[in-house]
Order: structure tokens, then C-alpha cells, then sequence
């Protein structure tokens, strides 16, 4: 259905077939063991395709009020044909005992599928919601607020480090209780212990409490492996114990983008090609953490560095962008704003509350 809206749009990226579809099959996404979803197309009089939503509940969002989900939101520029769909999904929600209605997200992990984008119409990254600029206006005016607002920071990867990166690289360089190692395919175990001690002391808390098991990382970095690039994710040692980690990936949507959907056979040959003659200029940041006790000291600076010594003169990326932050976690912001890294695109996660006469509150700050 999408494809009629965007076949004039340069910009846009046809996401695979398969990632969408393993979000509705109840043998491939975890959360229809605690949810349900739902899904619809809507039609005009000549029977054409104008608009499609789902819509979905999971027990386990955690919200101050009984909160669903809508997501995969496409719609012509009609606020009659989108209004609609919102009422649609309202109803459907409210019967199961819903208050409010967060939009468009994902029926899964925030780090897919998450946010409206509001600016910074360029080429989405692997597995992010890119959308006309006029849907802004159809769920605003549909009475939808921003909860918050998804900022998304880039560089050119020949932007010069900060003076006080260097210094702080130079102080940990020369000290022998620290090292520095970047990431190898033939040791991927050792760094999936490493990820997870980190996570598990560091990151975690910023997704509302959660801990990773080292078999679920062992089993994220082997399904990482085909597309590691082992020199752009790094992780920093304290008398070999891992203390700060910074993992990144190629953008996939740099390959993908020449597939209009489909990834069989041909594709692989064709995606094994492009991987080795160079076609991703573009390096992702996945996920960035240190432990409590080296947080604001430094460490990650002798990651970042020692990343720069080596993707800066080899050229192979032009562009660095992270996955998006919250602009409820000013830490990680100021860490990118550390990073010299400016705002390049930004999403925005609306709420909509059923009782009109409720007051709306934002996201929480991160403290």
C-alpha cells in the first residue's frame, strides 16, 4: 500500500518484506505472548488503497495509565481518510481497557519502528519509520501530543576530534591499568561477556530497568557477524575488565535500498557484492554504554579516539549517525554534542489521551 505514496520520494527506502511481516507473525515476535494486535486497510469508493494501520496492546509498555499502541501508519493527505484510522484504533483500544494511545510505534523494542519523523527528510536508517512531512499535520490535528521528541545526531566521519577527547585519550593511552580493543569475528563470544556485563551495569537502565542474559548477546552478535566491520565498535578495559563499549554497524539500508523489498537469492549475491566493493558510506551507532564508576572521566574518549585513528584516514565512511536518543536523557545528549555530532533528523513519539479532560503529561527526564 505504501508504495503509491512514495514513488515520487528520492529519499525513501522500502523497507524488506520480511522484517516487516516477522512483526505480525506470532512465531517470530516475542510480544504476542503478553499482546495483541490488530490490523487494517482502508479503502475509498473505487476500492483503491488510501490508508493502513495497526494497532496494539502490550502488557508489558510501561506507562502510568493503561497506554496501546498504533504503528506501520500510512495514509493519503486527508484528514478525513486519517481520522479515521485513528478512530478505528481508539475504539479498538478503549474496549480493552485503554486510556490513551502512543503513536506511530513499534509492537516490539523501541530501537525499531519507533517515532514520526519531523525533520530531516534524508535516507532512513535499517529498520526506522520515514514518513511524508504532511503526517506531522494528521496526527496533530487529530488532537495527538508530543510525548517526546527523538533526536537523532550525525557527523562527517573527517569532522576533527575535540581537543578535550585528545587529552583525555592521552591520559588513558599512558596509563598501563587501561586498554582498548576493537571488536574481532573469530573471538565474538569474549565480546558478547564483555557487552553484557557492561549493559547490564550501565545501559540497561535506560530501558526501564531490563537486563540482557549472555546467551540472548551471544545470539545478537552471531546474527551480527555477516555485517561486522570488526574496526568501528570498541570497548575499554580497566585492569582487563570491561568498563565502556561503543558498538556501531554499516547501515544496511545502504544496501538494501536496491532491493525494493526482497532479499533472496539474488539479493544476497547482489548484497555480497556491494559489501566488498565498498557501497555503505554511511556507519551506525547501535548501542554506547560505561559503567557507573567511570561514567564523566574520560574512558569513552579512548574508544572514540582510537575508532577516529583508524576510519579517519581509510575514508571508507563519509557519515557517522546515532540511533536516536530521547530528549528525556540530556546526559546522552551532551555526550553527543561532546562528540561535535549535530541534530540531522528527529522523530517524534505522539500520545493521545482518550479523556480530553486528563492532563498530559510528558515523558519523565532521565536524571
Amino acid at each position: 500500500m505504501p508504495l503509491s505514496i512514495y514513488k515520487n520520494d528520492k529519499n525513501y527506502i522500502r523497507p524488506l518484506d520480511k522484517d516487516i511481516e516477522e512483526v505480525f507473525d506470532k512465531t517470530k515476535n516475542k510480544f504476542f505472548r503478553h499482546g495483541e494486535c490488530e490490523r487494517w486497510l482502508l479503502q475509498n469508493h473505487e476500492l483503491q488503497n488510501i490508508g493502513r494501520i495497526a494497532v496494539f496492546v502490550n502488557k508489558k509498555y510501561p506507562q502510568d495509565q493503561p497506554t496501546g499502541g498504533i504503528g506501520f501508519f500510512e495514509c493519503v493527505d486527508d484528514h478525513e481518510a486519517a481520522n479515521i484510522l485513528f478512530d478505528a484504533a481508539k475504539v479498538w483500544l478503549h474496549s480493552r481497557g485503554m486510556e490513551a494511545m502512543d503513536g506511530p510505534i513499534n509492537f516490539g523494542e523501541r530501537d525499531r519502528w519507533w517515532g514520526l519523523l519531523v525533520n530531516g527528510f534524508d535516507e532512513p536508517l535499517y529498520c526506522m519509520n520515514y514518513h511524508p512531512a504532511y503526517y506531522k499535520s494528521l496526527f496533530e490535528n487529530y488532537g495527538f501530543q508530543p510525548y517526546f521528541h527523538q533526536l537523532c545526531f550525525g557527523m562527517d566521519v573527517s569532522t576533527p576530534l575535540s581537543e578535550k577527547m585528545l587529552k583525555w585519550h592521552h591520559h588513558y593511552a599512558n596509563h598501563p591499568d587501561f586498554s582498548v580493543q576493537h571488536i574481532r569475528k573469530d573471538n565474538l563470544d569474549k565480546f558478547a561477556q564483555d557487552f553484557t556485563t557492561i549493559y547490564n551495569k550501565a545501559w540497561a537502565k535506560h530501558g526501564g530497568g531490563k537486563t540482557i542474559e549472555l546467551k540472548q548477546a551471544k545470539l545478537i552478535f552471531g546474527k551480527m557477524k555477516p555485517v561486522i566491520d570488526e574496526k568501528i565498535t570498541w570497548f575499554v578495559y580497566h585492569k582487563n575488565e570491561p568498563i565502556a563499549m561503543w558498538v556501531n554497524i554499516p547501515d544496511l539500508n545502504q544496501y538494501f535500498k536496491h532491493f525494493n523489498g526482497k532479499f533472496g537469492w539474488m539479493q544476497k549475491l547482489h548484497f555480497l557484492y556491494l559489501k566488498l566493493t565498498g557501497a555503505c558510506k554511511r556507519f551506525v551507532g547501535i548501542v554506547y554504554g560505561v559503567v557507573p564508576e567511570w561514567q564523566g572521566k574520560g574512558a569513552d574518549a579512548y574508544m572514540i579516539v582510537e575508532c577516529g585513528k583508524v576510519v579517519q584516514p581509510n575514508r571508507r565512511y563519509d557519515k557517522y549517525e546515532m540511533q536516536w536518543i530521547g530528549d528525556f536523557n540530556p546526559k546522552m545528549v551532551n555526550l553527543a554534542h561532546n562528540l561535535e555530532a549535530h541534530e540531522v533528523r528527529r522523530l517524534t513519539t505522539y500520545r493521545f489521551l482518550f479523556d480530553k479532560h486528563k492532563e498530559f503529561v510528558r515523558h519523565p527526564i532521565l536524571s
